[in-house]
């Protein structure tokens, strides 16, 4: 099941981009550190009504923002669609003990579907330029790889923006 965050669950949360941060780091991946994802963040999601969490038998399991702002860092890309009517993926997490069995792509299928549904005319996302795993994820979804973004308090490495138009 996928619903709304709440508040009282960001704690949750916060545990579970903790165990993805130090699963990336052991396989060299350093996308996300002490600085980001922060509280201060995944509270402003939940004061949007942006943060969803993915529940497995009533515990968290993962987490994805789903966003209508537009970072500043995106404004130089090239996008496929013009920027007003746009959807934006941020911090789509599974916790480790659960990847590999299709959670993000449930994650991903409800941020779509909800574009769709809204007549959204894309989904925009960024990944780290590291993370050949994301990068597969969102291509074989038919992403498009659009340009790179640069985040200095997470990495000195680009992310990757991506779009797909519904």
């Amino acid at each position: 099941m996928i619903r709304r965050a709440k508040l009282s669950e960001i704690g949750d949360i916060l545990s579970i981009t903790k165990a993805c941060a130090v699963f990336m780091q052991e396989k060299g991946i350093f996308q996300w550190n002490e600085h980001y994802p922060s509280e201060a963040v995944f509270q402003n999601d939940v004061e949007r009504a942006e943060l969803f969490a993915l529940l497995n038998n009533k515990q968290i399991i993962g987490a994805v923002v789903i966003s209508t702002l537009m970072d500043k860092e995106y404004q130089e890309i090239q996008w496929l669609t013009p920027n007003k009517n746009n959807l934006y993926v941020h911090r789509l997490c599974v916790h480790p003990n659960f990847q590999g069995m299709g959670y993000a792509q449930k994650l991903m299928d409800f941020a779509e579907d909800h574009a769709r549904e809204n007549h959204f005319d894309s989904v925009r996302l960024d990944t780290f330029s590291q993370n050949n795993r994301n990068q597969i994820f969102y291509e074989t979804r038919g992403y498009q790889r659009l340009g790179d973004v640069y985040f200095p308090k997470q990495s000195e490495h680009p992310f990757h923006c991506y779009e797909l138009v519904l």
